[in-house]
């Protein structure tokens, strides 16, 4: 009896697995979900979801949330490929009785999503004998703790089946180059059994999520066993949502960091570390339980996980302290290992209307290149727009918006960020000179209407709330609206950071983030946000000499609707991820 078995790469435990043997011979399995429910009922007449006493959202069915855990095992341990029909699920409400509820038993059952009440305890031992004979299971037990990790044949045909469906990239010049370079890599390290580790840099929009995608796909067209992971919730969520779409199975080869702490040292082919730049010093936290605490760097630990680590990353978007992902450190750490490296720049530019020019004007802008701020002259491929006002810039984001087009506006973090009203509203929290708006929400749970923060950047319900740099990095849309908050002003024809103005609490301890490391975190913050469009920004500064100094450097306010709705014939296209 395995009990509270953590799924492999994942957080998620599983209440109990019995581990046996089958009376007809060979290993088998029981997983099984505890209920202590006494009562449920379906939601709004569905069989997958219900409703329980107490609970404030509706749930999912306890057999199918039993018949997913059976699925991952089958699909990610290497002692149970080619022999999934050796694991079953049930679900045991044993404080509940069959008319409590009733509405389960419409869903249709099979070997994984039983349902059992504690009336029926006499049936449920029958199933447990059914499939498990009287001697011990000990061994099957350790077979199954000392397991390889890696993803089924099965699964990665799935997957590649899905994304060659929904995903049809070109490729071009160094975006090219990566992918054959990472092919090749993984095609010398099976040959010469030896590890190779590959970075790829890009600025905002330069592919590197096109060749991950594109990358993964081919992998599972040849059998190879890799994997997806990101430090952001936001963007694995959004990535399990469109590139995994409809299928629950092929969103589990999308993973987080921290997921690796207990991975198979080259336990995969490849593992595809995406938004690299946010590679933490380590993958404990506060919610890490203490058995499981260490001090082994994350960076480490994605290293090992695989026989050739892909790092995608853009050294300018680190925007949390603790984050410590870029070329040097990677290389450094990977090159104390004895281990080849191979750096491929992504020179093309495909965000901001595939301006160069914008993006190295930000940098500029933002003392993160030399050369200091210079004059905006406008290059026919992206739209620069300064707001004499934040309802200015809202007015224009939402024409886009009405017309088809995609429009967000974000803000540096310089407004408190309160938690919802008891009504479930959200608290207007960014406030300037009358005009107010909420945060985006906090949870992945939505809110009055707007989207859980997950899905801020992707769902049309965003719009009206302002997003953080923690929910828009990694996105885009088509019109960005930016507000420069007084953490960011202009003195002597520069702009400084402010760190007093930040409402960020990591900022609060000058022991844990010094001057220099708040500065540039705050450059970098506002260097994202002013990245993420893909046809215009429109930016508003808090500050009256700030405004003032980007008129001088963009001469182009924001004109009559007559004019910039001209702006609005290209065929539309929704959100994505950082392509």
């Amino acid at each position: 009896m395995l009990v509270e078995y953590q799924l492999p790469l994942n957080s998620k435990r599983v209440d109990v697995i019995l581990a046996g043997t089958h009376p007809r011979g060979g290993d088998s399995f029981v997983v099984v979900e505890l209920k202590q429910w006494s009562s449920a009922r379906a939601y709004e007449g569905s069989d997958r979801l219900v409703e329980v006493d107490y609970v404030p959202h509706p749930r999912l069915h306890p057999g199918l949330q039993v018949e997913g855990y059976c699925d991952y095992l089958a699909d990610f341990l290497g002692s149970l490929h080619g022999v999934g029909d050796r694991v079953r699920g049930v679900a045991y409400l044993h404080n509940a009785t069959d008319q409590d509820v009733h509405d389960l038993f419409a869903l249709a059952v099979n070997d994984r999503r039983r349902v059992f009440t504690g009336q029926r305890r006499g049936q449920f031992i029958q199933h447990l004998q059914a499939h498990l004979s009287p001697q011990s299971g000990a061994d099957v037990a350790d077979r199954l703790l000392g397991s390889a990790v890696r993803p089924s044949r099965l699964l990665l045909q799935h997957a590649a089946d899905e994304l060659q469906r929904r995903h049809a990239f070109t490729l071009l010049e160094e975006q090219r180059v990566a992918y054959e370079l990472v092919l090749h890599a993984v095609e010398r390290a099976r040959v010469s059994d030896r590890k190779k580790v590959v970075i790829v840099s890009g600025g905002p929009g330069s592919g590197k999520s096109v060749i991950a995608l594109s990358l993964l796909g081919e992998l599972y067209r040849h059998g190879r066993t890799a994997l997806h992971a990101t430090g952001s919730q936001a963007f694995t969520q959004t990535m399990r949502r469109y590139a995994a779409a409809g299928s629950s199975r092929v969103k589990e080869l999308f993973k987080y960091f921290n997921n690796f702490t207990k991975a198979e040292r080259n336990g995969f082919d490849v593992l595809v570390c995406d938004e690299a730049h946010r590679i933490r010093e380590t993958s404990t936290n506060r919610w890490t339980k203490r058995s499981d605490r260490t001090n082994r760097s994350q960076l480490d630990e994605l290293v090992a996980a695989a026989r050739v680590p892909v790092f995608l990353l853009d050294e300018h978007q680190t925007v949390r302290p603790g984050e410590l992902g870029s070329i040097e450190v990677i290389s450094r750490h990977a090159r104390s290992l004895g281990l080849d490296v191979e750096c491929v720049s992504l020179h093309g530019q495909f965000r901001c209307g595939g301006s160069v020019d914008y993006e190295r004007w930000v940098l500029r802008l933002l003392g993160l290149a030399t050369g200091g701020p210079q004059v905006w002259t406008g290059d026919g491929r992206f739209d620069v727009r300064i707001a004499e006002s934040p309802q200015e810039m809202e007015d224009v984001l939402a024409f886009h918006q009405e017309h088809g087009l995609t429009a967000r506006m974000t803000a540096g973090y310089c407004w408190p960020w309160s938690n919802p009203r008891q009504d479930g509203s959200l608290v207007p929290d960014v406030q300037i000179d009358g005009w107010s708006r909420p945060w985006n929400v906090k949870s992945d749970r939505s809110v009055g209407g707007a989207p859980g923060s997950a899905l801020w950047a992707t769902d049309p319900a965003g719009f009206g709330q302002v997003g953080c740099v923690y929910t828009a990095q990694g996105f885009e849309y088509e019109y960005s609206g930016v507000i420069i908050g007084p953490d960011l002003v202009v003195q002597d024809g520069r702009l400084v950071s402010r760190r007093d103005h930040s409402k960020d609490p990591a900022f609060r301890s000058r022991k844990t983030v010094d001057d220099g490391e708040a500065d540039g975190l705050i450059r970098n913050t506002y260097k994202v946000l002013l990245t993420r469009g893909m046809r215009g920004t429109v930016i508003y500064a808090t500050d009256g000499d700030t405004r003032a100094f980007l008129y001088a450097l963009v001469d182009q306010r924001v004109p009559p609707q007559t004019n910039w709705s001209e702006r609005t014939t290209a065929t539309p296209r929704p959100p994505g991820l950082g392509v």
